[in-house]
């Protein structure tokens, strides 16, 4: 692919990053909120340490700080997001750049949250042992890792069995071996319950979803907006006042 269509497609990456940033934003604040306040009124009942003044106000977090957090982070993925798709488009079977979108949207949404979501799922503030903060985070991005690289390992293995099994027996076979891998991992890596007595579950439950619509939301909303704009820059164009064949000249060397 061509350096400057890269770029191109990086810029709209993080364009659509952006705007479903905004979405997951609303979502965060309508939903993500509420567990988040009940988690903090529990730490401060239980807690016998009143002395100290607040760094930085429970409103400018819940506002500011939230719209910067999810904004920042939604630019970021959905720029990686892009490169991910310069490499995938064309090489994950003969999709078009919408379906490459939604595919790579798909694939990110469950390599890089809902792998290690199952295995060691967000828990809000008063949850988790600060003695083991450090250990967890390290478990988290490695359960990221292995998801990623089992799933491209289950593409080129799909790959390469589809000559021989066909496309969707080695579709089927693929993910098979990918679900086996994952359960693996799972089994092997250390868990952690560090639930304090006396902490609501409901909160625990509600916190738990509101992260997890929060992703669905971002991801969702990156495909669709990335595919559009993608196939707006690689589709064929139709020139003006034609019956709607395409021309050889794309929008991608505009």
């Amino acid at each position: 692919m061509p350096s400057t269509s890269v770029r191109a497609l990086l810029v709209r990456g993080m364009l659509a990053g952006l705007v479903a940033g905004v979405f997951a934003l609303a979502v965060a604040y309508l939903i993500g909120e509420g567990p988040v306040d009940a988690a903090i009124a529990f730490e401060e009942a239980g807690s016998h340490e009143h002395g100290g003044e607040e760094l930085v106000s429970r409103t400018l977090q819940s506002t500011a700080g939230l719209a910067t957090g999810v904004l920042v982070f939604g630019v970021a993925i959905g720029g990686i997001a892009a490169l991910a798709y310069c490499v995938a488009l064309g090489r994950i079977g003969r999709f078009g750049p919408r379906a490459t979108a939604a595919l790579v949207a798909l694939g990110a949404l469950l390599t890089v949250y809902v792998v290690p979501y199952l295995k060691y799922p967000p828990n809000p503030p008063a949850v988790g042992d600060p003695d083991t903060i450090g250990q967890r985070t390290t478990l988290y991005f490695l359960m990221i890792v292995l998801g990623v690289l089992l799933a491209v390992a289950a593409v080129i293995t799909g790959k390469r069995l589809a000559p021989r099994l066909g496309n969707w027996n080695a579709t089927v076979a693929a993910a098979a071996g990918f679900v086996v891998a994952v359960g693996l991992a799972f089994v092997f890596l250390p868990s952690f319950d560090e639930v304090p007595k006396g902490f609501p579950a409901d909160v625990v439950w509600e916190f738990r979803l509101a992260t997890l619509a929060i992703q669905v939301t971002l991801w969702t909303v990156f495909g669709l907006v990335f595919g559009h704009l993608a196939e707006r820059l690689l589709a064929p164009a139709t020139a003006p006042g034609s019956t709607g064949a395409p021309t050889a000249t794309t929008t991608a060397t505009r």
